[in-house]
Formats: structure tokens, C-alpha cells, sequence
């Protein structure tokens, strides 16, 4: 049996309300999940009170682990650091630990010493914004080849070179750790890790994208398996989130059944 426990990210089931992703959850006896700001007509982009969500979560005994994502975060600017802000309140008002930062993610800021350089202008400015309101920065490194930050490596250093250890963890991504070809883990600096397996036999390494992102099981092209004995067995402890993109896993009638069973295989084979 792992000692790690399961977490729901809300992209595993974005058409459920706010209400029923909390029951989807507890139904699964999972108490943590993340919450998003990019789900049209959900909490939190509908503009609904973080006081309302936390409310809620309480009464169904839910832990908010994370709001996912500030994103750009490593292009800081005037307009950055306000959504950082907006959503650094948010979080603390909603009773989450966390917020996800993923970094700029479109081929630009990819320099060698330009993108260290926005890394630790970006972490800098947010220790103090997330530090202010008891907030953890998570940092995700994504494994796509066009991404500002793909080594968890350079986003380990970073974090150290502010000073930023107290304020901020990574996320290991199996799907981006898989796609980025990194060899190291870094379990001691893991605040969060996002799980997602892909089955398509046929997309290459470099040609596999968000909607190719199922729930894992036999089938799993990516080693979850393997990557989370690796954590494991470095001392982590923490939460493995499920994250699928596919439409396939999103659209399910039933959601429960399909997540129920990707537990039981991680469960036994870890």
C-alpha cells in the first residue's frame, strides 16, 4: 500500500458543478481536491464568492488543496502581478493551501539566461505576494518543447537562488516529466503531483498534447507506475492528483467508476 493519498483536480470532471465535483469526490473517499480558474461557468471564473466554495467545502469535510493556475506566471508584469494578487486572495478567502503557477508556454522567453532570468524575477515577486497571505507557490515545469520552463532542475535552482524554499514546492507532472525527458525527480522539493496516463499506441513522445491525457491504467504509455514509486521512495508523502484532458475521461457518464478503477491499479502496483 502507497502512503500516498489521492487528490481530484477538477479537469477530471469540468461539466460537474462545484457542488457535485465535492460529492464526486467524498463518493470516492478523496477529502482533497483542486479547483480551477479556467472552467467556463464554474467556480471560480463564474465569479462565485470564495467564502460560498469554502462554506461548502466544509460542510462536505473537503480539503482545497490547490487553485490551479496562475498562469504566465514567469512573465512578470503589472498585469501579472495583479492576477496574482486577485488570485493569491482568492485562495487564502477559500481556505486552499496552494496555488499552481505554470509558466509561459507559446515558444517565447525559451533563451538560455533570458528564461532563468524571468524565472527568478516572477518566484522573487511572488514570495512576497503568496508570503503575505500564507499562500505556497507550486510550481509546474510542462515537458512540451515549446515551454519557458521544462527542467525542474532549473526551477529547483531558481526557487533556492531567491531564497524561496519556505514559499514554494514544484509539481511532478507525470505526463510533462515524461514528455521532458528530465531523469531527476526531486521528491524532497514535491509540493503536488498531477497524474494522467496516455494509452494511444500510435502519437509519438513529442506529439502527445493535453487531449491525449486519460486516466491510468494498464495501458499507460507514460510509467506512472514507475514515477511514483521513484517519489516514493525518495520520502514523498504527498497528494497524486488526478488530471486527465481527454475528452474521452471528461465526457463519461459515469466519472466515478472510471476513477474508482485507475485507483485500484495504482493502488496495487505501487
Amino acid at each position: 500500500m502507497s502512503v500516498v493519498s489521492f487528490a481530484l483536480n477538477h479537469m477530471a470532471a469540468p461539466g460537474l458543478s462545484i457542488e457535485r465535483f465535492f460529492a464526486l469526490a467524498k463518493s470516492l473517499g478523496i477529502i482533497s481536491v483542486e479547483i480551477r480558474n479556467d472552467l467556463a461557468g464554474n467556480a471560480i471564473i463564474d465569479g462565485t464568492p470564495a467564502s460560498a466554495v469554502r462554506a461548502l467545502a466544509v460542510e462536505n469535510g473537503i480539503s482545497i488543496t490547490s487553485i490551479n493556475a496562475l498562469q504566465r506566471f514567469n512573465e512578470w508584469n503589472a498585469t501579472r502581478e495583479a492576477e496574482a494578487i486577485e488570485l493569491a486572495d482568492y485562495v487564502r478567502d477559500v481556505g486552499a493551501q496552494a496555488l499552481v503557477l505554470v509558466p509561459v508556454n507559446d515558444g517565447t522567453g525559451q533563451a538560455d539566461g533570458e528564461r532563468q532570468r524571468n524565472l527568478r524575477t516572477a518566484l522573487a515577486a511572488l514570495k512576497t505576494i503568496l508570503g503575505d497571505r500564507g499562500v505556497r507557490g507550486l510550481v509546474e515545469p510542462l515537458g512540451f518543447e515549446i515551454c519557458s520552463l521544462r527542467s525542474k532542475r532549473e526551477a529547483a535552482e531558481a526557487i533556492e537562488d531567491v531564497d524561496g524554499t519556505a514559499a514554494f514546492r514544484m509539481v511532478h507532472d507525470t505526463f510533462h516529466h515524461h514528455l521532458a525527458g528530465e531523469p531527476d525527480i526531486f521528491p524532497g522539493m514535491t509540493g503536488l503531483v498531477h497524474i494522467s496516463g496516455v494509452d494511444d499506441p500510435m502519437v509519438t513522445v513529442p506529439d502527445m498534447r493535453d487531449p491525449h491525457r486519460v486516466l491510468v491504467d494498464a495501458g499507460d504509455r507514460l510509467d506512472n507506475v514507475g514515477q511514483i514509486r521513484a517519489l516514493v521512495a525518495g520520502g514523498y508523502q504527498g497528494l497524486l492528483s488526478f488530471e486527465p484532458f481527454s475528452p474521452v475521461v471528461q465526457k463519461l457518464a459515469d466519472p466515478r467508476t472510471a476513477l474508482a478503477e485507475s485507483i485500484e491499479f495504482i493502488r496495487a502496483k505501487v
